[in-house]
């Protein structure tokens, strides 16, 4: 897997990692070849050790919920597909790991990844709706005008009427995203079979009081009185209040 440049995605990662207050989010959107070279064909034939590229192996259930699967599993002739719908062939499979290794490397290994760790989410408009949410209930105001600038750079890049769409939903002990403070993330790829590309968008948030802070902040507030710091902290509470943007924060549903 080859990751490709794309100047959108770039300045969309910079946009898409910021600080809210009660958490930090940490997002970004990569695009990646398809193409086998070198330790990707070592590494293939290797994998295809334990079954052959055409195999198809189960998937979990998709992340889309309350849609009928009899709505949801036909292919583009209208025909039935039935189970097919929960499975991907073992090539598939293998990109979708080596996505993950190449994303999270040198930091994570997801060699050992089995199929039930991943989905296939059959509703684009679920999938789009889904991360709109997340990040709209995390950074507000800020989101209606980057979302159809996020979308428009991954239709250009990926095609998405013509992608095939997975989700990685681990377990806690191989979730990348498992450690404390940890309040949601998500995990999606577009793939492109005509294009033999995938795009990869992944994205946390950690809470503020877990994500660690410069130490210059913590200077400052050992230079405040008692008196001063109370008043520091009702100055900021009632601005936060005034906003209704940090202090009244609930989550969002979407439907």
């Amino acid at each position: 897997m080859k990751l490709l440049e794309n100047s959108r995605f770039e300045a969309l990662n910079s946009q898409l990692t910021v600080e809210t207050g009660d958490a930090h989010i940490i997002g970004r959107i990569e695009s990646y070849s398809c193409k086998m070279a070198g330790d990707d064909k070592h590494l293939f034939k290797q994998f295809c050790q334990e079954g052959q590229p055409h195999v198809l192996e189960a998937l979990s259930p998709p992340q889309t919920t309350g849609i009928s699967p009899s709505r949801l599993s036909k292919s583009q002739n209208g025909e039935e597909e039935g189970p097919l719908s929960d499975k991907c062939s073992r090539k598939t499979l293998f990109y979708l790991i080596a996505t993950l290794n190449e994303s999270f490397r040198p930091d994570y290994d997801f060699s050992a990844a089995k199929s039930h760790e991943f989905s296939r989410e059959p509703s684009l408009n679920w999938v789009v709706n889904a991360v709109n949410c997340s990040l709209f209930s995390a950074v507000r105001e800020d989101f209606p005008a980057l979302k159809p600038h996020l979308w428009d750079a991954v239709d250009q890049e990926i095609c998405l009427s013509e992608c095939d769409i997975y989700s990685y939903n681990p377990d806690l002990d191989s979730d990348p995203f498992g450690e404390e403070g940890s309040l949601w993330s998500f995990n999606y790829f577009f793939y492109n079979k005509r294009l033999k590309r995938i795009v990869f968008f992944t994205c946390r948030s950690i809470s503020g009081s877990m994500y660690p802070h410069p130490e210059a902040g913590n200077e400052l507030d050992m230079d405040l009185s008692e008196d001063e710091a109370e008043e520091a902290v009702e100055e900021a509470c009632d601005q936060e209040g005034g906003s209704g943007l940090e202090g009244g924060r609930k989550p969002v549903i979407c439907m």
